[in-house]
């Protein structure tokens, strides 16, 4: 197994950053389609998943909304912690799907919103310490997540979504921990199956004037599948302090660096069924693989006007290369039309908030204004020189993409008795997408274009309290998603320039639920929803390695949640998450029936299957044993059919697996020390991780890992 030489910076030098401030104000100069152009994400103050102030569990209890918090404790963690999917497994509704493949990312869908998704992340708001990791275009990478220094992840499900903006579906958003206390140091090592290795340290600490939270960590691993080695470098940094009596600064650093992520590509049924393990043909043939570098840098800064009124600012920018070898036949670059079989992007993006909040006795109102801008280079060249194969050709494509929107909001929180409380909501986006072509000749005529979108979108949400330990709640709100710049692309009559008809999807959204707490001893919730979309963006054509969109009408999401957590007693606890999810088109329309398809011919009924969402998600863990001694867990996930295209001639069935772990902590008065043991999927049950939606060849299945081992310790040091 080859690994490519790496062509991006890793992280020793990516985070000499004195170039990146110059890209960043080419950003803020070069992509102005509006006054004031670049967006952060505006935060709100009752439903806000990015403030310090209101993620704490009972701030989640009085929510009208469902809105989770995972704690999140480094040093005493006996798993990997580098995937997303780790810990948002018992948050309902939510399905991280790993696919064990970083050249493509996790798959992350939240009630059945950013399933159809073949890379990355789309139709999910996400965050890392409050600086956005979605683009403009609704396009998000979970890359530099970096877990090691994080205390919480906060996840908003449902229609109070709708008030972060473009792309909305839910928001996940992590959260650094702040330092403070006397200085940490936070050692990391872990070693597995598929040759995998983690190292990293963390110091963290901090004093009334200053607090400092500083990671590094390191990942590789040689895949558990032929042809998916890679290696992950990241670095995060967290600074805050108090500079007058009524100020509050942070600032957060992050860089990440992926040398090399080799990309196995997905699998047909003959394939899956034969050796899951095995990458296609293909990609051997082309090399198939990814390499990126990333920066960013962001700032928050808050200031107490009086002891009703605050005020809070954020700005941030950051750099982005991606160059990607994608296993497209040499002779169909023969068409002048074709962009190649490499991808190389070359992007900065910026942002900034203003927010004015004020704070009564039974009401609280927050109004603001954000910006974001997103300003890319991309260019495509063939993936192939003479006979040889998989290297940097000719240029077929150069462009420049750029996408934007501003945004203006507020919401009001009104508590008229301690039993009642409602909140109302309004967001208005204006997005703008704009593609210069450089790359013209008489065979490859002009492709440059511009397309606006526009959207208001309204919320409402009620909360009632008939007790301490209960609550019931009803939220109802509207939300969009634009399509990326991906499927703006081309067109599906394959003519010349973007697919300037593509519609936004735009939804109604709608969710009743309960949650109820006993004395800190067994918490549960139980949520139903729905959600109806118009415009549902699905694929046209899929032929060799080109994708087209179009929208296809109507469609439904709707189903149940619940969840549940009992401490038993004697240190043992229980935690389930359970999921139903009923995604169905509403309207009928032509769609592919053989792969390559370059017309649409067959009818899709209304009430079929929205492909790539599973039925439901049971996931159960029992846990025995606490910080200090011996711990013990037991998780179980019951996963239900996906099927991988719109026409439903195939599905991934439905799986079971179990996964056991021990740990054992000593305690010191210097600090602790964990040594733990993993075994994933006991029975080594064969199944399929992820799907890729209407794949081109036919390829949907990307199978999971086998039974596999993770043995860790973590050492952690604290000044006396």
């Amino acid at each position: 197994m080859t690994k490519p030489e790496p062509t991006h910076r890793s992280v020793e030098t990516v985070i000499r950053s004195s170039s990146m401030l110059r890209r960043i104000r080419r950003t803020l100069a070069a992509g102005i389609l509006w006054p004031g152009w670049i967006l952060a994400q505006g935060v709100l103050p009752a439903i806000n998943v990015n403030a310090d102030a209101d993620a704490s569990d009972n701030s989640a209890f009085d929510t009208p909304a469902a809105l989770s918090v995972v704690q999140l404790d480094s040093a005493e963690q006996d798993s990997a912690g580098v995937t997303l999917s780790e810990f948002l497994a018992l948050v309902p509704g939510v399905a991280v799907r790993n696919r064990g493949n970083l050249a493509q990312d996790e798959q992350v869908s939240i009630r059945g919103f950013g399933s159809r998704s073949t890379f990355g992340v789309r139709g999910i708001r996400l965050y890392a310490d409050g600086i956005p990791a979605t683009m403009p275009d609704g396009s998000g990478q979970i890359s530099h997540f970096d877990f090691a220094s994080a205390d919480r992840i906060t996840v908003l499900r449902g229609p109070f979504s709708a008030l972060y903006g473009n792309s909305s579906g839910g928001v996940i958003a992590v959260h650094s921990a702040d330092g403070e206390g006397p200085p940490q140091l936070r050692s990391r090592a872990m070693a597995g199956s598929f040759g995998t290795a983690i190292l990293g340290a963390n110091l963290r600490g901090g004093h009334e004037a200053v607090g400092y939270n500083l990671d590094l960590g390191g990942f590789k691993t040689d895949g558990y599948r032929d042809h998916s080695a890679a290696r992950r470098d990241i670095l995060n940094a967290k600074l805050t302090s108090n500079p007058g009596e009524h100020d509050s600064l942070t600032i957060v650093a992050n860089a990440v660096s992926i040398p090399y992520a080799q990309d196995p590509l997905g699998l047909d049924r003959e394939q899956l069924e034969d050796d899951p393990g095995q990458a296609t043909a293909a990609a051997e043939l082309f090399n198939t693989r990814k390499q990126v570098a990333q920066q960013q840098l962001g700032l928050h800064w808050e200031h107490a006007i009086n002891a009703n009124q605050g005020l809070r600012v954020m700005a941030y920018g950051g750099h982005r290369e991606v160059e990607q070898y994608l296993a497209i036949p040499v002779f169909l670059q023969a068409d002048p039309l074709r962009a190649g079989g490499v991808i190389d992007l070359d992007g900065d993006y910026a942002g900034g908030d203003l927010r004015w909040t004020w704070r009564g006795d039974t009401a609280s109102l927050a109004v603001g204004t954000s910006f974001e801008g997103q300003h890319q280079r991309r260019r495509g060249y063939e993936n192939f020189s003479g006979d040889e194969l998989g290297v940097r050709g000719t240029l077929r494509r150069d462009e420049t993409n750029r996408a934007g929107n501003v945004d203006e909001y507020a919401q009001l929180s009104w508590s008229p008795t301690p039993s009642w409380s409602f909140d109302a909501g309004l967001r208005h986006s204006r997005i703008r997408f704009r593609v210069d072509d450089d790359y013209i000749s008489d065979a490859n005529p002009d492709d440059s274009g511009q397309r606006d979108y526009s959207a208001t979108a309204p919320v409402l949400g009620v909360l009632m309290k008939p007790s301490t330990d209960l609550r019931f709640y009803a939220a109802w709100g509207e939300g969009f998603e634009t399509p990326t710049f991906a499927e703006l692309g081309y067109r599906s009559d394959g003519g010349a320039g973007l697919n300037l008809d593509l519609e936004p999807a735009r939804s109604s959204n709608f969710e009743v639920g309960m949650k109820q707490r006993w004395s800190n001893v067994l918490e549960t919730e139980i949520v139903a929803f729905r959600s109806d979309s118009d415009d549902e963006i699905a694929v046209a054509t899929n032929a060799n390695g080109r994708s087209t969109y179009r929208n296809v009408g109507q469609s439904r999401r709707q189903g149940i949640e619940a969840f549940l957590h009992a401490d038993l007693g004697e240190r043992w606890s229980l935690d389930l998450a359970f999921t139903a999810i009923d995604a169905r088109f509403q309207s009928s329309f032509l769609a592919c029936s053989s792969v390559p398809c370059t017309q649409p011919s067959v009818a899709v009924a209304a009430d079929s299957r929205i492909p790539g969402i599973p039925e439901s998600m049971l996931r159960l863990a029992v846990t025995h044993g606490g910080d200090v001694g011996w711990r013990f867990e037991a998780a179980m996930q019951s996963i239900g059919s996906t099927v991988v295209n719109d026409v439903g001639s195939e599905a991934a069935p439905g799986y079971t697996l179990l996964d056991v772990g021990a740990g054992y902590g000593w305690r010191r008065p210097s600090g602790s020390l964990r040594a733990f043991l993993d075994i994933g999927n006991v029975f080594d049950t064969r199944y399929v991780g992820s799907v890729i939606v209407n794949d081109g060849n036919g390829r949907y299945y990307e199978p999971g890992p086998g039974r596999n081992v993770m043995l860790g310790l973590r050492w952690n040091w604290q000044a006396n």
